[in-house]
Formats: structure tokens, sequence, C-alpha cells
């Protein structure tokens, strides 16, 4: 069977083909020289499947789309508190070019504007690190997120150099401001570098898919950021990705997401997909036209607004079940099915906890369980420990030990194991072994 989505993938590109509003960015020759037709999609999903649309395959240089990337990698290396030091995460409702700083610190607000970014792109490497070794950091972290190895665009950076002269001036006054000791124009020529690395829009899907997956890339396996890093780098882009049009974007479209002048968007449905799409035609924020068109058209059709509550899924408890032996012990059997997450352990510990005191022996079916997340986990160990503590007989039907309770460090050393089916088929002899083991 051929997939609909590519026929899908299609079908919204050329339902947003004809809108030619906006322009290129006319501040830097080649995006300006850029041809305003070109239009690409690609929606990554977290076990690298790639769907693609148009011009997928085109280069384009990566322009700010590089900052969430470049302060994870920072965050890596220097650590939440040393980098939150430096700059904030508080959205600046200006434009990305604006010199938006803490009134009482001096710090840049945000690590999405400019100003952040530049003093986020100093941090990397070791002190006393040359610009070209920046850069390659730059280029070599960059290249793990996308699963390739990328290249600095030297055209695009020469030229967006010979127009910098914002960037210069931003630079020169975090310098006066004591925000960081490095030479301005060294910092903003490695910055220049970093916006210069050539993409793909299948590139910028990956990219996103890696931060949708936790930090690991799809396509590689590799953990690129750590779970709680990445956390991090999401939380921002939420809030501050989208510049002085974040709100309306977060209200509207609901993906956390990056944009870039180069005419590149990208965003972030954390556990599910990265979506990106190319089209060089601005509006009045340096935002792609029809890109953030077609993320709107996305987020309606797909329902994928974060904020969206999803449909009223079956309960996580697939049957619950009680049998009375012929010695007048209750044996009880709850089925569960799916993601269990904090709400679905504490629905699954309530009904532990009902109010039924001739429940003598508990067996908790996970044979259809996809996943248990760690406070989940936490949960249903403690309340199972504290069932056995009040003299219950527990067993378990967990082929895959998701509740981890056959390692050596487990707090149900003691728990029973309902190895297939037929066990529990077999429900006259496992109330037998209890009835005879009941005090």
């Amino acid at each position: 069977m051929r997939s609909p989505i590519p026929d899908f993938l299609d079908e919204t590109l050329d339902r947003h083909r004809s809108d030619r509003s906006g322009a290129n960015a006319d501040y830097i020759p080649d995006l300006a020289a850029a041809d305003p037709e070109k239009l690409g999609i690609c929606i990554s999903t977290l076990d690298g499947v790639e769907y693609t649309s148009g011009d997928s395959e085109f280069e384009f240089s990566i322009q700010s789309m590089s900052k969430p990337f470049i302060y994870g990698m920072v965050l890596e290396q220097e650590g939440m508190a040393a980098v939150l030091d430096m700059v904030g995460v508080e959205p600046s409702g200006e434009a990305f070019n604006e010199l938006s700083l803490d009134k009482m610190s001096g710090k840049p607000l945000n690590p999405m504007i400019n100003a952040g970014a530049m003093v986020i792109h100093s941090l990397l490497g070791e002190p006393g690190t040359s610009l070209a070794e920046r850069i390659e950091i730059v280029r070599a972290g960059l290249s793990e997120f996308a699963g390739r190895q990328l290249r600095v665009d030297d055209s695009v950076a020469e030229g967006e150099w010979g127009e910098a002269y914002r960037n210069v001036a931003i630079a020169n006054m975090l310098r006066s401001y004591g925000v960081y000791t490095d030479q301005p124009d060294a910092v903003v020529q490695g910055y220049i570098a970093q916006c210069s690395i050539l993409i793909t829009t299948r590139d910028l899907g990956i990219m996103a898919a890696t931060l949708a997956a936790g930090g690991v890339n799809p396509i590689s396996g590799k953990q690129v950021l750590s779970p709680r890093v990445n956390r991090q780098v999401l939380g921002v882009m939420m809030t501050c990705g989208m510049y002085d049009a974040a709100g309306d974007w977060m209200t509207e479209v609901g993906v956390p997401a990056k944009s870039g002048v180069s005419g590149g968007v990208f965003g972030v449905l954390p556990g599910q997909v990265g979506i990106a799409t190319f089209s060089p035609r601005l509006d009045k924020h340096g935002t792609s036209v029809r890109g953030a068109n077609i993320f709107r058209t996305l987020s309606r059709e797909l329902s994928l607004h974060i904020m969206d509550a999803p449909e009223p899924a079956r309960s996580i408890i697939r049957r619950d079940r009680r049998f009375v032996d012929s010695q007048g012990v209750m044996v009880r059997i709850c089925s569960l099915q799916g993601l269990i997450q904090w709400s679905g352990a504490e629905n699954v510990i309530r009904t532990m906890d009902a109010p039924e005191s001739n429940v003598e022996a508990f067996v908790l079916d996970l044979r259809r369980v996809n996943e248990i997340n760690g406070v989940a986990r936490r949960m249903l160990t403690e309340a199972m420990s504290r069932l056995e503590e009040e003299g219950k007989r527990i067993a378990l039907m967990d082929p895959e030990d998701m509740l981890l309770c056959q390692s050596p460090s487990s707090s149900l050393p003691d728990v029973e194991y309902v190895d297939s089916p037929k066990a529990l088929k077999g429900l006259r002899r496992l109330r037998e072994d209890w009835s005879q083991r009941a005090v």
C-alpha cells in the first residue's frame, strides 16, 4: 500500500504555493537573491521515517534556526546554572535584532534573540578557543543533530559579515556591559558562520525530530542532548522561539518552533514528530509566510496544538476482574494497556485502594502496556509494596519487566510472576496456590 501521507503533504504545499505575499530578506546578499518560489516540507518521525514533498533537498543557510541547538550544546558544556547566569529565558516582546537586556543584571533576556545567541556562541569551547575552533565545534555539533556532515557556506558568511553593522554594535554593547570578555568582532564572525551552515528541509526535519525524541537523533540513535537539557531547549523555544510573534504563534499554532530569515521554520511536537518547512518570502516578524501558514494548516488539520485536549481515550485499565476461590479468598486481576504516566498510575492506585478488604491477591497484567514512565513506575511499585505490607499477595504479568521488579535493587524482591496467558486461564490453579499460602 502506498502511504497517503506524501499525498497529503503534496496537497498541502499546493494549497499554499500561490501565496506570494512577503519578501526575501534583503540585508544578506545571498538571501535576497534566493529563488522565492522554492517550497519544501519534511515530517520526521521518532523512528527515523521521513515524509517529504517539494524542494526538500534544496540547501539553504540555517540562520537563527541554529540557536536552539547551539543553546543545547552550551547547556551540556557549561551546565544549566552557569548559562542562566549569562542569558535569561524571558520573552523579549521585541524583534530578534533588538538589544533586549534584563534591566537589573544587564544580561540578554533569552538565547533566541541575537544578543543572547551571540553570548551563547561565545561560551562554546574552552577559554582561549580560537575562532576557527569555535566554528568547527558549531559545525560538528549541528551535524550531530542532522545525522550527516554539514558545511559552512562561505559566500553567505562573507555577504552577511559585510552587512553586520547592527550585530557588531550589539556585540560591542554587550562587551561594554561586561557580559563577556571576548573580542566583539570575533564573536560576530563566529556567530555569522554558525548561521551560514547549509541544511535542507529534510535535515531540519531530522533535527526537529531529535528534539521531539528527547535529544535522541532518530537516524544515528545517538543521544545528542540529555533529556533535561532537551526539555530546557523546548521550553525556551515555546516562549521565545518566534520572537515578538511568540504569543500569537503558541496560541494559534501551538507547536514549539523556531524560524530563520532564510525561510526555514521547524516545529517540535514532543514525543511525536519533528516538522520543517522552507519558503524564502518573509513576513514582518522575519518568518516565512508560506511556512507559517503551512504550520497553521497542519496544526488545525492534524490536531497538533500542544494544548489540545485529546479525545477521551480508553482507560488504561483494560479489564478489572475479581474471582473468589472455594475458600472465599478474592483474587483481583487488573489488566492495563497503552502508555502509563502520572495520571494513569493514579487511576490504577485508586483502583487498588478501593475499599474491598476481602481482596487478598492482586494480579497486575502489563502485557498490553507500551511504556511506563519513571514517575508512574515509582508510584505503582510503591503501591504494590504497601499492599504487600498489608498482607496481600502480589503477582505480575510483566514479560518486558516494565516495572523493573526483576532487578536486584527492586523494592519488590518477593513479587510473584505469571509468565504466560495460560497461567491466567488456569486461574483455579492460581487460586489454589494462593489459598494454600493464605494466612
